[in-house]
């Protein structure tokens, strides 16, 4: 399996990562968040999302059937013990290099077993004037899976936006940062508690944050 990763260890390196992946180039993905359906979950109509899940085969990505993500109330407050169904990745932006590479990346990063189901997530969060845009809105929380991926494509117009990682809710984060395009962040789930504050225009007109998630488990289940 290749490795795309140029990479800068933190502290915490076993736990979490930051890297800044220049083996991708970001205006490739930009095309295919222009057409993201609305979040219907989230009030508001800041947020659109589309998700599929997949497994690998050497190096070739494998996408599975078509799932519902589901969550427990004990990681997410707001969206928990609610079946939550998206649409696919776009079968065009799925059979583009750079996408094949950054899960690949993701896995090999994350020292997956070979069969290991990755979810990915695709995400447009908006924001205007009048109006914030919240990337996590269930606050300061784990997602209930092993290994989580922030991968940024897209800041456009805006302020905000910084990921924060904490060992507890109440503690102060122990990583703050802007993702800037072609950074992204490996976290375990397992070991830390993540946040993004909302985002607001730094002139008038609409503000844009757009990033991959990718997740291991995937937390899809088969409808």
């Amino acid at each position: 399996m290749q490795k795309v990763w140029e990479s800068t260890e933190l502290e915490y390196a076993f736990l979490f990562t930051l890297r800044k992946v220049n083996s991708i180039n970001t205006e490739g993905f930009k095309a295919f968040f222009n057409n993201l359906p609305v979040d219907p979950y989230i009030k508001g109509n800041y947020r659109s999302r589309r998700l599929s899940r997949f497994t690998v085969s050497g190096d070739n990505l494998i996408k599975l059937p078509h799932g519902y993500l589901l969550q427990s109330k004990d990681y997410n407050q707001l969206l928990g013990d609610i079946k939550r169904e998206f649409a696919e990745l776009d079968d065009a932006l799925i059979e583009l290099d750079i996408f094949k590479n950054l899960v690949l990346a993701f896995i090999d990063s994350c020292k997956l077993h070979p069969e290991a189901e990755i979810g990915v997530h695709q995400i447009r969060t908006t924001c205007s004037p009048d109006n914030l845009g919240n990337p996590a809105p269930e606050g300061i929380h784990r997602d209930g899976t092993d290994f989580i991926g922030i991968f940024s494509v897209t800041r456009e117009n805006i302020q905000g936006g910084e990921t924060h990682l904490y060992t507890a809710k109440k503690e102060k984060p122990v990583f703050s940062k802007i993702l800037h395009p072609g950074e992204l962040v490996l976290v375990n789930d397992h070991e830390f508690f993540h946040f993004t504050t909302p985002i607001k225009p730094q002139t008038e007109g609409q503000g844009i944050r757009d990033v991959f998630v990718l997740t291991s488990p995937s937390l899809l289940t088969e409808v």
